[in-house]
Order: structure tokens, then C-alpha cells, then sequence
């Protein structure tokens, strides 16, 4: 697994500069209803990090294999989501959902049913993985060394524990401009660009549809700069490079 965090000596696609990650986790309706359209208007591909617990897969399990199909990535965010209750503002985080109540063990028999999960989805056995909330430390563990090997990439931010982690800009983010600005002056040395997106339109830390599909047409008038893919396109590239 590469580090996409570092200078690497990958030759983009039509010699773009940097290549951008756009990616959209937790597997919800207005990903479904607003995101997918406006990235195929724009020819754009994604990642979609799907929580496999979530409504969506079971109600609209046809839609999601039909994302796949036409070229996104369904990537890996376990099943249950857990995150870590003892951090600040997660009072959210339920009791059977706490990393922290959680072994190393059952973590990565979670993540590894998920891929199995997502092979029933999409029979594809190659994919990316995004840890929920970014939280990775079970009993002062990272459970990070323990999935490696299952994954071609592992997005996130480093905690110092795996090279494996890459800079993220968080689609928390509510306005295009503020993204642009985020891109605009990303270091110089790194080459990978992860934009993380949950809701788009509806659903919980939305960016509004007029703002997300200014932030696409910025990326298609900027096409010679930036080659836009799914995470695990880029970094296969990466990977084989």
C-alpha cells in the first residue's frame, strides 16, 4: 500500500498536476438522489464509502449496484460505523457502536464481513477503505496494521500510527469557494487530493446541491490541472507506479 501523502513520481492522466479523490461516506438517499446525477452530468467518477447498515443498501440496493456498474467505487465504512464515544461532541455515538467498548479482533471481522458484503454488491474483490470518523484506536491500539493488507488504499488523516493514511479536505465545508480555496493551495508536495462529502442536498453535514455543483464545474473547467477519479483508480496508479 502506497502513502499518497508523499511526493510520488505518478504520471497523471492527459498530465494533470494533482489528482483529485471525491468521495461521499455513510451510504445516504441524497448521495443517491442529488451527488451521483451531478457527477454523471460531468463524466466524473467517485467513491461512495458505504455504512452497510444504512436503510439505503437494503431499499435501494438496485441503485447502488447500478452506481457500481457505471464505474464509481463502492468503498468499504464497516458495517456499524463505530466511532469513539469518549471524544468530544459524541454523545451521538450509541453504547453497541463505541470503539472504545470494541476488541481489535471484532473490529477487523467487521471490516472484513463488509467486504464481503460489498463483493455480493458489486463482485468486485478490490477496494478502498475509509475508517468511520477517522477513529482508529481500539484500547490505545490502532487496528489500522490489521487491515492493510485487505485494502489497496486506506484514507484518512495520519495519527502517526500508518503511513497508510492520506490529507483530507472535509466536505463539512459549506460553500464551493471555500473548497476551491482549500485546492488552490494544497502543498505543493502532495499529489493525491481526498474531498469528503456526506450529505449533498439532505441529510446530515449536507453542502447544498447549488454549492456542490459549483464545485464540480470548477473541476471540469479545471481539467488539464486535476484528474478527478475514484480513490481506488488513483491509487492502483499510484501503487503501480
Amino acid at each position: 500500500m502506497t502513502n499518497s501523502n508523499a511526493k510520488n513520481d505518478t504520471k497523471w492522466p492527459k498530465s494533470a498536476k494533482k489528482a483529485i479523490s471525491l468521495s461521499y461516506d455513510d451510504a445516504l438517499n441524497s448521495q443517491l438522489d442529488n451527488a451521483i446525477p451531478a457527477l454523471e452530468h460531468y463524466g466524473f467518477k467517485a467513491s461512495f464509502y458505504l455504512e452497510l447498515q444504512s436503510p439505503t443498501i437494503s431499499a435501494r440496493l438496485d441503485e447502488w449496484r447500478k452506481t457500481a456498474a457505471s464505474g464509481h467505487e463502492l468503498g468499504n465504512h464497516s458495517i456499524f460505523h463505530n466511532c469513539s464515544a469518549s471524544k468530544p461532541n459524541r454523545s451521538w455515538v450509541e453504547k453497541h457502536r463505541d470503539l472504545d467498548k470494541r476488541s481489535i479482533d471484532s473490529v477487523v471481522a467487521e471490516i472484513k464481513v463488509a467486504n464481503d458484503f460489498l463483493f455480493a454488491i458489486d463482485g468486485k474483490k478490490q477496494r478502498t477503505f475509509t475508517p468511520p470518523c477517522f477513529d482508529t484506536l481500539v484500547a490505545g491500539e490502532s487496528y489500522i496494521p490489521h487491515i492493510n493488507d485487505l485494502f489497496v488504499a486506506i484514507k484518512g488523516i495520519s495519527n502517526g500510527a500508518s503511513p497508510a493514511f492520506s490529507d483530507v479536505i472535509s466536505g463539512n465545508v459549506k460553500t464551493a469557494d471555500e473548497l476551491i480555496e482549500k485546492i488552490e493551495n494544497f502543498p505543493e508536495n502532495m499529489d493525491v487530493i481526498n474531498v469528503l462529502f456526506h450529505g449533498v442536498g439532505g441529510d446530515h453535514l449536507s453542502i447544498s446541491v447549488e454549492e456542490h455543483n459549483k464545485f464540480l464545474q470548477y473541476l471540469d473547467n479545471h481539467r488539464a490541472d486535476y484528474w478527478v477519479d475514484s480513490y481506488i483508480n488513483i491509487m492502483t496508479l499510484v501503487n503501480n507506479n
